[in-house]
Formats: structure tokens, sequence, C-alpha cells
């Protein structure tokens, strides 16, 4: 339990140092926030509690992939917000074009074939 405790507590305190250096400064808030932090963590938990190797790397593969279509929320959401949409509005609208090119990720890699 305290495993996870522990956890928990780091990944909180990296969420919050990013939003708390984001008030300060945006562009270094953008350069913490888009380091791979949560897939280095999840890494680094796997790693401590299986040190499989394999699937660590099947893992990665599969961030890789997966990473491609979660860039349509960072166009989306700037170009809503300036259409004057209101952010949770925008947030959400955005949410649902990055859950659909998921989608569409997914349809297109098992289509050619590629294992993710």
């Amino acid at each position: 339990m305290t495993y996870y405790l522990i956890k928990i507590a780091i990944t909180t305190v990296l969420i919050v140092l990013i939003s708390e250096i984001s008030k300060r400064s945006t562009f270094m808030g953008a350069i913490l926030a888009s380091l791979p932090l949560v897939s280095v963590l999840a890494f680094i938990w796997l790693y401590h509690e299986t040190h499989d190797l394999p699937r660590i790397g099947a893992l990665s593969i599969s961030i890789f992939w997966l990473v491609l279509p979660s860039l349509a929320l960072f166009i989306a959401l700037p170009l809503l917000l300036r259409q004057g949409l209101h952010f949770y509005l925008a947030l959400s609208v955005s949410l649902a074009i990055t859950v659909a090119c998921y989608g569409l990720m997914v349809l297109a890699l098992n289509y050619f074939g590629i294992k993710w």
C-alpha cells in the first residue's frame, strides 16, 4: 500500500509543479508538460514491479503510435478558443476530436498490420 501512495504522491507532485510553473511562464510550463514524464514514470514503475524489458519496449512502441493522434488536442483547442468558445466547451470538443483521432489511428494500425 505504501508503494502505491508513493507512486500517487510523485505523480501528483509533478502535475502540480507543472501547473504552478505554467502560471509564471507558459513557455517553461510547456517544456515540462511536453516532456514524456508520464511515460517515463510508467516505464520506471513497470520496470520496478516486473523487470519485464520486452513489455516496457512494447509499451514504448504503443505510446509512440498513440502520441500522434493526441496532437489533435493541441491543434483543436487553441483554434476553438480563438473562435470564442467557452473553455470547457472548447476542451470537451477538443477531447472528442482527439478520441476520434485515437479511433482512426487504431483502425489504421490494424489495417496496416502494425502491432501496437
